[in-house]
């Protein structure tokens, strides 16, 4: 039964993942990557959430199954972090590049304390 909760939330996650990023990349004209930077702060924001509901003891195992490894894993995306970040290095968007990188890191890691100390503040 694991497998179909992490195979369902993949599909969720995946279809949102397209989506969002098309969203946001329709909206801006910057060779910026915002799409996957928006999707990779949204899911370290959810995971955070998650982590904070668990810890916190209101999340059973499942949860995290379907929504942590299953929709998070499938909405971020760190292969396309790096594809893109690298694309921006060789066509000359060093600063971009070294933008992405940072940003996308202390925006994450950002995210995911914010979803714990909300998560925190819910259950506590």
């Amino acid at each position: 039964m694991n497998w179909l909760l992490v195979l369902a939330g993949g599909a969720v996650g995946a279809a949102l993942r397209y989506l969002i990023d098309r969203a946001v990349q329709r909206r801006q004209s910057t060779p910026f990557p915002w799409g996957t930077f928006t999707v990779n702060t949204l899911g370290s924001l959810v995971l955070g959430l998650l982590t904070g509901a668990e810890l916190a003891r209101a999340a059973d195992q499942e949860y995290g199954e379907f929504i942590g490894t299953g929709l998070c894993g499938a909405l971020t995306t760190y292969s396309t972090f790096s594809w893109e970040t690298v694309h921006l290095a060789r066509t000359g968007e060093t600063v971009r590049a070294a933008g992405n990188t940072v940003s996308t890191t202390f925006t994450g890691l950002g995210a995911v304390l914010i979803g714990i100390t909300a998560a925190q503040a819910l259950w506590d």
